[in-house]
């Protein structure tokens, strides 16, 4: 039929992996230490343990959390554990780091669970567009673990991809 419009895209055998549907449901939350510093810049172990131990960790309960210290201070490695460790038992996810870290985390933990095999020497492209803030570090893993399986990769959406990787002939 002539003047027939043809979807090329929907017909092509283009594999689109979309990180957006790897997006981990849940409330985020940074727990900014800064505040429990003597004049802003030491730790005191006492009246930080006070702190943990009259603190509301319940607050966090089913929550993603990442713990920080955002002040320019020397914070011992144990304040994080206890943190961690007094979280724990409420949160549903706790890192050390920033907000982003966190999202680079909890993207890392579903690339982990991909069957990487179906994309054996397909033409894949990651989807640009999304309704969810994806780090660059996870478009960043995602293509290392493809780079593997696929013939080639791309960055975009499927009618208006930026070509990243092309397996070579053997």
């Amino acid at each position: 039929m002539e003047g027939e419009i043809v979807n090329k895209v929907a017909n092509s055998a283009l594999k689109t992996f979309d990180l957006e549907e790897l997006y981990t449901p849940g409330d985020r939350v940074v727990l900014d230490i800064k505040d429990q510093l003597y004049q802003g810049l030491v730790l005191r172990e006492k009246e930080f343990r006070d702190f943990i131990k009259s603190h509301d960790w319940s607050a966090y309960k089913g929550k993603h959390v990442s713990i920080q210290c955002s002040a320019d201070a020397i914070v011992p490695t144990w304040a994080y554990m206890l943190l961690s460790s007094a979280l724990q038992p409420f949160v549903t996810t706790v890192i050390f780091g920033s907000s982003e870290q966190l999202e680079t985390t909890l993207f890392t933990k579903k690339l982990d669970t991909v069957d990487w095999s179906a994309y054996k020497d397909a033409k894949v492209v990651i989807k640009g567009c999304s309704k969810v803030e994806v780090p660059v570090a996870v478009y960043v893993e995602a293509t290392n673990r493809l780079r593997g399986q696929a013939s080639s990769i791309m960055f975009g959406e499927p009618c208006s991809t930026v070509p990243i990787f092309k397996k070579g002939r053997s």
